[in-house]
């Protein structure tokens, strides 16, 4: 449990620094790339959409750590991978009763029922589809744009098991 504190402390630290976790860090004696840092991926051509989709997949799996909350877990606590991102109840708990405490993550593969603006706003503002601010354990994070689209583009070109209840 401290491990993944630590890991969501982490991940609010590299995404509200108003820089990119998608871009590593230059080191003494590496080239730098030609493009400025936050440089999106061309939306128009396939290969554009694949790179940008890809830098999505990293920014999800290894910064926000989305599946940890957003996948259901096996009856041994594992991550069900095999309903990748479809949603999941929460399994943790606040220490102190908190009333606003979400009790389920949604499906987020596909990202059915977003619009881009929507899904911009949760990972620009931490302000949901509703209006309202997003409920916790749910980081408010802040990210820059173009690791917003980033994330959106490979949310999207996921299977969705969404049903309109």
């Amino acid at each position: 449990m401290v491990l993944m504190l630590a890991a969501g402390l982490a991940a609010f630290s590299l995404l509200s620094r108003g820089t990119s976790a998608a871009e590593p860090q230059a080191s003494k004696g590496q080239a730098q790339s030609p493009l400025p840092p936050n440089a999106p991926a061309q939306k128009g051509t396939a290969a554009g959409q694949e790179g940008l989709a890809a830098r999505g997949e990293y920014l999800v799996d290894n910064v926000a750590m989305c599946s940890e909350c957003h996948t259901p877990r096996d009856v041994e606590g594992n991550l069900d991978k095999r309903h990748y991102l479809q949603g999941a109840p929460i399994w943790i708990m606040p220490v102190h009763n908190m009333p606003n405490w979400a009790m389920r993550a949604p499906a987020i593969a596909g990202l059915e029922g977003f619009t881009d603006v929507q899904a911009e706003s949760v990972l620009e503002r931490g302000i949901g589809p509703n209006g309202i601010e997003i409920h916790p354990p749910m980081h408010i994070y802040h990210m820059n744009h173009a690791d917003a689209q980033a994330i959106i583009a490979y949310l999207r070109s996921l299977p969705s098991n969404y049903t309109n209840p």
